[in-house]
């Protein structure tokens, strides 16, 4: 088995693709306007309109419903990232921090509510 994605459901696909790409840099493969994904070297964050999930009704993800995911991406100078985007990312849950295990992180929410974190690793972990 290999880890293939991460799909978040949203509203928006055009609004959440474009702060997504924003904040990786990556343009999204766009092969339907219900769907893109930003493909990294480590993994895809797929971003999927409310319709690629009809089919299941009343058990369906629901947009903005998310409490207990984030998403988390490593860079190489959270500070440095942190001020290119301050003016992308509205809510800032925890500006630039040093966390108890040695990570640097900041953390925020993206349009739909879901929450974000840019982190380093400590230099003798990297």
């Amino acid at each position: 088995m290999e880890f293939a994605s991460i799909r978040m459901i949203t509203e928006d696909v055009d609004r959440l693709a474009g702060f997504y790409e924003q904040i990786t840099g990556t343009t999204a493969a766009r092969p339907a306007p219900v769907f893109a994904e930003l493909r990294t070297a480590n993994g895809t964050l797929a971003i999927g309109s409310t319709a690629t999930v009809a089919m299941l009704g009343d058990r369906a993800p629901k947009p903005g419903s998310n409490d207990s995911v984030i998403i988390e991406f490593l860079v190489e100078d959270v500070d440095a990232e942190f001020a290119r985007l301050r003016d992308v990312i509205g809510d800032v849950v925890l500006a630039p921090t040093t966390m108890p295990w040695g990570n640097r992180s900041t953390l925020f929410r993206d349009p739909d509510g879901n929450l974000v974190n840019l982190f380093t690793r400590p230099a003798s972990r990297a």
